[in-house]
């Protein structure tokens, strides 16, 4: 099963264990999903259901810890150093938070709990569904050295690749190479490569953190390639982004324009402003002259987005959002299940 849209059009949102089995995974267009798992079937996302059990699940973290820093609507991490109620204990917190969660909603969670944000995120991913993985502080060296550096958050597959070829399989290959030879081979996340393969991250949990960017984008239900159609979906997306950017009470001075074509290949082309959109025309003015560059050379779309970012929300804080990662005493929690109930 997974979630998303139409099995022709749309885009797996998310996908139960099952599918995962096949090769099914989140952001991966339906028509894929659906050749790699024939049996796969297709639930339609319900995202105010979403929401609203997402803020109950949050209601149950802010009830054990002031200090709970959001990764996504399912996913959050608590540092239960100083619990407001409880034992002085992550792993009985972890628990007690699970069965509550299960309590609440009937849906199951995962956690990770540990000393420091990575490696209570990499925790979160080792005993799912339903399940908490514990990493003391002297476990955390051998257990890195043995991980294999694409389970490492963080390290994407064309990162893995790249390593892979310099012969970086595991964590005690990474660590092998030193942080000179880390930087030049992988830039400033080369630095941050050879810290948390020690063990060492010093990130704090940040209650609320200050959101990014804003966008929108639309999957078309058949591929289109007409200008005039393209732009009518455009402004449509525009005027989204813009409302959400109303209610989100901010502006911003970077403005995205995606676009991902019939064979899924994909450009992205971004413009920043001297100043801060002060109206959706400024927006559209600013989307329109970013697609007017590139109609010429334009196949059939499938797809576009619009965003804004390098957002003035400097003083503003992002509201409810949610999967557990305990650090210094962190948690990671998860929710298991699509939230379809």
């Amino acid at each position: 099963m997974a979630v998303g849209g139409s099995r022709e059009r749309g885009v797996v949102a998310a996908a139960s264990y099952e599918a995962r089995k096949f090769g099914v995974h989140s952001a991966m267009p339906s028509v894929i999903a659906a050749r790699k798992c024939p049996q796969l079937t297709f639930v339609r996302p319900r995202f105010e259901v979403y929401k609203s059990v997402s803020q109950q699940i949050r209601k149950i973290f802010l009830s054990y810890t002031d200090l709970v820093e959001p990764l996504s609507l399912d996913e959050a991490y608590l540092d239960v150093t100083e619990p407001l109620k409880g034992p002085k204990s992550a792993t009985l917190i972890a628990e007690a938070i699970k069965k509550e969660i299960f309590e609440v909603t009937g849906l199951t969670a995962s956690a990770g709990v540990s000393y420091c944000k990575f490696l209570a995120k990499v925790a979160s991913d080792m005993d799912k569904p339903n399940g908490i993985y514990i990493i003391k502080p002297q476990q955390a060296i051998p257990f890195l050295e043995a991980l294999p550096v694409k389970k490492f958050h963080g390290i994407g597959k064309v990162t893995a690749k790249k390593m892979e070829a310099l012969g970086i399989e595991t964590g005690k290959d990474l660590k092998a190479f030193s942080r000179k030879d880390l930087v030049r081979k992988f830039g400033r996340a080369g630095a941050h490569y050879y810290r948390i393969v020690r063990g060492e991250d010093f990130r704090p949990v940040i209650p609320d953190r200050v959101r990014k960017s804003i966008g929108a984008e639309n999957t078309f239900e058949e591929d289109l390639i007409d200008g005039e159609q393209l732009k009518e979906k455009l402004l449509q997306i525009v005027e989204t982004v813009w409302k959400r950017a109303l209610n989100a009470g901010a502006s911003g001075k970077t403005v995205t324009l995606k676009i991902k074509f019939h064979d899924f290949k994909q450009i992205t082309r971004s413009k920043t402003l001297l100043n801060f959109l002060k109206n959706e025309q400024e927006l559209k003015e600013a989307v329109f002259k970013l697609f007017n560059e590139e109609e010429e050379s334009f196949e059939a779309i499938r797809l576009m987005g619009v965003s804004i970012s390098n957002l003035n929300l400097a003083d503003r804080k992002t509201k409810g959002q949610l999967e557990i990662p305990f650090q210094k005493n962190i948690a990671t929690l998860k929710n298991n299940r699509s939230l379809r109930k």
